[in-house]
């Protein structure tokens, strides 16, 4: 894809739900990433069978949405929407946002934003009291943009890769 951000609006993309056919392009946008070069395995050759196998359990189970944004047939962004139920908050089910990425080329232009709020609307229509995402703390740009749709760095987040 040749367009860059200042040339594609953001309301070009439509989202949908990832297909098995959109794999290894949301794999290459894991992957081409800072972070991600060192998480994701990109040889060249056929994708690790492990991509597939979580790919098919996330489009089975109904409490997971791997959501594609595209333009022209090219999926340029990615997230992935789980749903956790919980018994906080008298029982309400909260949204987890995962893997969010936007094409390098296209970054800039307001379609990670609009890719956020897509998800915010899923979360709305489910029921969902809440909505949060974990933003490695190196990401300064994408916590403007979080922050600029109303999230709040409210806690402390802690992982422990294993």
């Amino acid at each position: 894809m040749t367009t860059t951000a200042p040339e594609l609006a953001a309301s070009s993309v439509r989202f949908r739900e990832a297909r098995p056919e959109d794999l290894e392009r949301i794999v290459q946008l894991l992957a081409a990433d800072s972070l991600g070069t060192w998480r994701e395995s990109l040889t060249g050759g056929p994708l690790p069978d492990a991509y597939a196998r979580a790919f098919d359990e996330i489009a089975a189970d109904p409490r997971n949405q791997l959501i594609a944004g595209e333009v022209d047939g090219a999926v340029i962004a990615c997230l992935q929407l789980t749903f956790i139920p919980g018994l906080t908050y008298i029982g309400g089910e909260r949204a987890n946002i995962e893997g969010i990425r936007v094409d390098r080329a296209l970054r800039g232009g307001g379609i990670g934003k609009a890719l956020v709020r897509h998800a915010i609307g899923l979360a709305r229509q489910r029921g969902c009291v809440l909505i949060q995402l974990t933003t490695d703390k190196r990401r300064s740009e994408a916590h403007a943009v979080y922050r600029s749709l109303g999230f709040v760095a409210s806690h402390e987040g802690m992982k422990l890769v294993l």
